[in-house]
């Protein structure tokens, strides 16, 4: 994605903005009567709404699946649309509308077999559809979301072989490929749409209702290629400030609330009242060093600030105990993920001897912040105060969360970094090679992009896996890159709700996927 990561906050690529605290709901009490009873079984029930409400964005919120930018969007466009692909809990690529794909020898072309499946209105997704769909994306005049992970293929050579086959002409071999397939946003819409004002799709649930900022209403897809859902209906409200969708919860006007924070889900896990849900491994923590500047271009520098990090106290104390410690590497738990280097621990003494050795002693550096994730404010001043230790001055510098991410990409010396889910492959090629457009460390080494473009080229899954390996080792010793945490993704949901996934990091298939879900 081309887009700043950290925004995942509160949308996939722009934060909510204002978004009203009242929780509006539509049809608050005219939806169809749930039972509430006391059956704890595992055995799929059939029927009842459920209402799910989560931070919204106002006028901005759009059904246009290409152009979902906020998390709610992004859900609503899950349960209208289908993607050929989606990433499973390990950000692999797992079949959806395509059934199998294919390579050819050099890794530049790649056949797609599409199962048989059908939009709302009973005509069946064809090849043309995956096509059109594709070239809406990457039109350069529009800001679509998907339109940076489509760029390795050549749309315009791409053909439809027969209804259900589409040749994919690639500009150059890639062999994660099925990566472009899962992309965000890369949903198949019918050949010809560009008005959603109605959509139709071919997902779990038809569009009956909209009003943005407010609430939308799905109902049941029966025909859904893979059964349709337990649910009569979905509806999705807006509730701007968390403390509103934790009190719809709690009062019962809602059954999910998505994004919590790790307070409120101590306060009320194990409770009995409501059920708390981790996403784990859902947003890496950690701070960006620019490596082409001072003090950070010199990896004696980089080295020592990742050994004055104390990783449990910043995951205890700036995310709340919700995630886990991290390693220096994004991807932690993700397919391809460098699990045998050793953790890294604080090393005060280790640190202190590699900034005199780099006549960086009493060295002062700006930190710079924002609130615009959560957890950002509290990180900077913990690790302030464990730099202190190492004889290190930071000064925290607080900025603009609507600028932040377009600020700190070129400007600064170290700043507070997030990032949402994505294979370990798309963080490499979005953010560390050379041209990639949100270097936010500026790693920039030629040696470093040819081993990408090597991985690339190979076919053999464990030869492709060592070069993984190779790459992450580097970046583990000399990188810009501070991963000290791993933060959970928090949903809450009312006793009754069942088959919500646990072990989904948010932009994955199981995410918010409500076509599974019913209600005891």
């Amino acid at each position: 994605m081309h887009d700043y990561p950290g925004l995942h906050r509160r949308g996939f690529l722009a934060a909510t903005g204002g978004a009203a605290a009242a929780l509006t709901l539509a049809g608050c009490g005219g939806g169809p009567a749930l039972k509430s009873g006391k059956d704890q079984g595992g055995k799929p029930r059939r029927g009842g709404r459920l209402r799910a409400a989560f931070a919204g964005g106002g006028a901005a919120e759009t059904l246009d699946p290409h152009l979902s930018n906020l998390f709610v969007d992004a859900a609503r466009a899950k349960a209208l649309f289908d993607k050929l692909a989606d990433y499973g809990s390990d950000m692999s690529a797992r079949p959806r509308l395509a059934t199998r794909w294919e390579p050819n020898s050099g890794l530049d072309r790649w056949t797609v077999t599409l199962r048989e499946a059908v939009f709302h209105d009973g005509k069946p997704v064809t090849a043309e559809d995956v096509l059109y769909s594709y070239r809406r994306i990457a039109d350069p005049k529009k800001a679509y979301r998907a339109k940076a992970s489509l760029e390795p293929v050549d749309l315009a050579e791409s053909r439809a072989v027969d209804a259900r086959t589409v040749e994919f002409r690639l500009k150059r071999p890639t062999a994660e490929f099925p990566n472009v397939l899962a992309a965000f946003g890369a949903y198949i819409v019918p050949k010809g749409t560009e008005r959603f004002d109605k959509p139709v799709g071919s997902g779990p649930f038809r569009f009956v209702s909209f009003a943005p900022g407010r609430s939308a209403v799905f109902r049941r897809n029966d025909a859904y290629w893979e059964g349709a859902p337990h649910l009569d209906e979905i509806e999705f409200v807006v509730a701007g400030e968390e403390s509103a969708r934790v009190n719809a919860l709690l009062g019962g006007q809602v059954e999910y609330a998505h994004e919590l924070n790790p307070t409120t889900a101590r306060a009320h896990e194990g409770k009995g009242q409501v059920e708390i849900v981790r996403l784990r491994n859902s947003a890496m923590q950690g701070f960006a060093m620019k490596t082409d500047r001072a003090p950070f271009d010199d990896p004696q520098v980089r080295e020592a600030f990742f050994l004055i990090a104390d990783r449990a106290e910043l995951v205890k104390g700036a995310l709340s105990g919700a995630g886990e410690v991290g390693n220096d590497l994004f991807g932690k738990g993700y397919t391809h993920y460098a699990a045998g280097l050793p953790q890294r621990t604080q090393d005060l003494d280790r640190a202190r001897h590699l900034l005199k050795r780099a006549g960086a002693e009493d060295l002062r550096v700006t930190l710079d912040t924002s609130p615009v994730a959560a957890g950002f404010v509290e990180a900077a001043g913990i690790f302030r105060d464990q730099a202190e230790k190492a004889g290190v001055t930071i000064e925290v510098k607080t900025g603009n969360k609507d600028s932040y991410w377009k600020d700190i990409l070129d400007s600064g010396t170290l700043s507070s970094y997030r990032s949402g889910a994505m294979p370990i492959e798309s963080h490499i090629s979005q953010r560390l090679l050379t041209d990639s457009t949100t270097n936010a460390t500026h790693w920039r080494h030629k040696d470093f992009d040819a081993l990408y473009q090597r991985l690339q080229s190979t076919k053999n899954t464990s030869e492709r896996n060592a070069l993984y390996e190779r790459m992450q080792r580097r970046l583990h010793a000399e990188g810009g890159f501070l991963v000290w945490g791993f933060a959970d993704w928090i949903v809450g949901t009312a006793r009754r709700v069942r088959g919500v996934a646990g072990d989904a990091p948010a932009n994955t298939l199981d995410w918010a996927r409500f076509d599974t879900v019913w209600l005891a």
